[in-house]
């Protein structure tokens, strides 16, 4: 497919509600934010869940310097009560998403041509209990059926059909991808989570890297990435050029980025579950605040408390309890550089998630997503 190129001065005297208040949009738009804040890469949130555990400390100097850095956006208000219906059943569904803007820090990954675009894109949905997890990756490319949804300014950007996914982003900000995802799934999201570029990068070296083997060398000009065979522990530039890789393997599609992606993100919970966090302080306060500074959530989640809940109730998650796939879509006979979902199969995903079921393998057999073409060349450790 084509590739597209497409801090926080907040003080504890401001006040909790004066910060969000100027932070958060009645439109469910964020302030525009600084150009090192512009968002990329799954990966980070999860980093985030477990580095924001430092807020248990309880140093008066860690809350308000977290909590600052926090960027939020009030989906719920932006979409009001036109949305799929809350199930209270213990699962949880976020949506995870990163764009695509190459401004300010970020601009030596490309060129910008236009807004932001959501680059990576995943539905994490948290089985009840929260010991086992099943991330669906969409494609951006993805052809979709995009609904109306409000811009910045306030007007309407109208929908249509054949849209590709990550136009959603570009059009109306997160409450329209949201609100995408929503129509797709008929899944509520619970949650919205957004991380940026520099910010992957410093969390990824506040771990001391992630560790991946390479079944044969990679060697990409595109994205930086240059690997030889064997096995490697990847700095935040690395990793960065990691997952944004789709030259140098397999068939060159965003399928076969995704796959990568995945991989890393079991690769990186590996990292975080073995270098005990929780017993080093000062190198936890070091990852919680690369974290902090590089995320936007919902407005629920957007403080050291309500992320601190959220992070433990994931301590109990571990890399074997993810089920990770790719939305079972096919070709677009009218464009090779598009796809299409298949419909059959994604509402066997659809089903099993709103029913806080495992996905049946049957879903994804046959989708041009799980084809396997990067097993050989990239694994965890």
């Amino acid at each position: 497919m084509a590739e597209q190129t497409s801090q926080d001065g907040d003080t504890p005297e401001n006040g909790e509600e004066a910060r969000r208040a100027r932070r958060i949009r009645p439109t469910g738009q964020r302030r525009r934010p600084r150009s090192r804040r512009r968002k990329i890469l799954l990966a980070a949130a999860w980093t985030a869940a477990g580095g924001i555990l430092v807020g248990g400390a309880g140093l008066g100097f860690a809350y308000v310097k977290l909590n600052g850095n926090l960027e939020g956006v009030d989906i719920n208000a932006a979409l009001g009560s036109d949305r799929p219906e809350e199930v209270d059943d213990g699962s949880l569904d976020l949506l995870v998403l990163g764009s695509d803007s190459r401004s300010g820090d970020n601009g030596k990954y490309g060129r910008d041509e236009g807004a932001a675009r959501s680059d990576t894109a995943m539905i994490v949905h948290l089985h009840e209990g929260r010991k086992k997890a099943t991330v669906v990756s969409i494609p951006r490319d993805t052809l979709v059926t995009r609904p109306d949804c409000a811009a910045e300014d306030g007007s309407t950007v109208s929908g249509g059909q054949r849209q590709m996914f990550n136009t959603a982003y570009e059009a109306g900000g997160p409450a329209c991808a949201v609100k995408t995802v929503e129509q797709m799934s008929g899944i509520r999201m619970d949650h919205y989570l957004e991380v940026d570029f520099s910010g992957f990068q410093e969390i990824i070296d506040r771990l001391g890297g992630v560790e991946v083997t390479t079944g044969k060398a990679i060697d990409d000009d595109k994205s930086g990435l240059h690997l030889d065979k064997g096995t490697h522990t990847l700095d935040g530039e690395q990793s960065l050029g990691l997952v944004r890789t789709r030259h140098g393997v397999g068939d060159g599609s965003d399928l076969g980025r995704i796959q990568l992606q995945q991989t890393f993100l079991t690769a990186l919970m590996h990292r975080v579950q073995d270098m005990g966090l929780l017993s080093s302080p000062k190198k936890l306060y070091g990852v919680a605040d690369a974290a902090t500074k590089s995320l936007t959530t919902d407005a629920e989640l957007d403080s050291v408390p309500a992320l601190l809940d959220f992070a433990q109730g994931l301590k109990g998650l571990k890399p074997e309890g993810m089920e990770m796939l790719t939305l079972p879509v096919e070709y677009d006979p009218a464009d090779a550089n598009r796809v299409l979902p298949q419909e059959k199969a994604g509402a066997q995903v659809w089903k099993a998630l709103r029913a806080d079921k495992a996905v049946p393998a049957s879903a994804t057999e046959g989708s041009a997503g799980d084809k396997g073409d990067v097993d050989d060349v990239v694994s965890a450790g």
